[in-house]
């Protein structure tokens, strides 16, 4: 075959934005000398071991299909969370993926991810520099956690941060109507990151000033502290509304959660009822109304409340991904510089992927005041800029009109 080819595959967890990445990924590649045709693999790194792709080259052709897919949430190519081994212990999935782009005219491969997804280009470029491989191995960044190196921000992660100040200040709204004391506790995601929760303080406005205390993993959690709290903002107002992450824990390193906790194939804990933890802590401690509520998925994937700034970020991220690649660029991730924050402003530049994979960002310290309860201003004028500008979605009977996915229903 002496076609230059491409293939793009998509992992972790859906968000809002990766499709506009998908798309940008398409773009590039249809305006690039360097590329003819750009497979798509479906379900992650799972669909080049199981030979299933897509030609997204021929299925976005078509320009509508292309601005339908930047607004379509979740992930077009599917997703999985497939661990590689280190190739030194077993090199068999290695060879076979490297197998599949020379059997398809593969130049560049493009992965679009988090953390875990970050590792696979690791050890693909790894791989790829053993046995000389010319096959640009591209990361291009994507998970609402915020929590990837080297680079501003995440694609994804403005839309989610958008859905929840959103809905704090829908939250709020409900509770002012009864004049009796309560707590609502609202959990959001975050294991080892508390970006997304912190999110929740742009829900502050003239009249509103939920949630009026905000837990993240980054700071140890005291629970006779947080009962503290908890009673001390009751003597001022009736309704309290407390934002919390998933992965807040003590001091000793233990979740606050309200039931065991398992662990995925890279290591990470499946947390779930940190906010449920809570609620019967303020039940069985201070007596009030209280209510918890979890978010959960409704913060990936609500393409209704996305951020016109994430989308356009998004987009040019693929394409990004793209440039570098025809330029001879491998083993690295596409990133975001932050030039400056009034008017707001960034560059797209990139790293080298040994620097990212199996690292995390935590929110500084010095970003979070003292008592460990609320977030800086510094914090506030990093995440607004983030949440910027509406997206136009067509509606089709009175519903959002997203791309068909009907080809990720016939592979399970």
């Amino acid at each position: 075959m002496n076609q230059s080819n491409c293939i793009v595959a998509q992992s972790g967890g859906p968000t809002v934005a990766i499709n506009a990445s998908l798309a940008g990924v398409i773009s590039g590649v249809m305006n690039s000398s360097e590329y003819d045709i750009c497979y798509g693999s479906i379900n992650g790194i799972l669909g080049i071991l199981n030979e299933n792709y897509l030609n997204l080259t021929d299925i976005f052709s078509d320009e509508d299909n292309l601005q339908k897919l930047k607004t379509t949430p979740a992930m077009y190519l599917g997703s999985c969370r497939h661990k590689l081994p280190d190739y030194k212990d077993d090199d068999s999935p290695y060879v076979f993926i490297f197998h599949q782009f020379d059997k398809l005219g593969i130049k560049a491969f493009f992965y679009i991810g988090g953390n875990d997804s970050m590792d696979t280009v690791l050890k693909l470029s790894d791989y790829a520099k053993k046995i000389n491989s010319p096959v640009k191995i591209i990361g291009i960044p994507k998970t609402i956690d915020n929590d990837l190196c080297m680079t501003d921000h995440t694609p994804g992660f403005g839309s989610a941060a958008k859905y929840i100040a959103s809905s704090m200040l829908e939250i709020a709204h409900d509770t002012f109507i009864y004049a009796v004391k309560s707590v609502t506790i609202v959990e959001i995601m975050g294991r080892d990151a508390g970006w997304l929760t912190a999110a929740a303080a742009l829900a502050r406005n003239e009249y509103n000033t939920a949630p009026q205390f905000i837990y993240l993993p980054e700071v140890n959690f005291d629970k006779d502290k947080f009962i503290s709290d908890i009673k001390n903002a009751l003597t001022t107002t009736n309704n309290v509304i407390v934002a919390v992450s998933e992965g807040i824990h003590d001091a000793d390193g233990s979740y606050i959660t309200s039931s065991e906790s398992v662990a995925d194939q890279f290591g990470h804990q499946q947390l779930s009822g940190a906010g449920k933890a809570l609620e019967f802590i303020v039940k069985e401690n201070i007596g009030v109304k209280v209510r918890s509520v979890e978010i959960n998925v409704l913060q990936r994937c609500a393409s209704h409340l996305a951020s016109l700034t994430d989308i356009e970020e998004s987009f040019a991220q693929g394409q990004k991904g793209v440039e570098l690649a025809a330029a001879g660029i491998t083993a690295s991730m596409v990133c975001l510089k932050r030039t400056s924050n009034d008017p707001y402003t960034v560059e797209y530049t990139y790293s080298a992927i040994k620097d990212i994979a199996n690292e995390a960002r935590s929110v500084p310290r010095e970003w979070i005041n003292e008592d460990g309860n609320d977030i800086c201003p510094p914090l506030i004028e990093y995440l607004t800029p983030l949440i910027q500008g509406e997206v136009p979605v067509v509606y089709k009977n009175g519903l959002p009109d997203y791309m068909d996915v009907s080809h990720l229903h016939k592979n399970q």
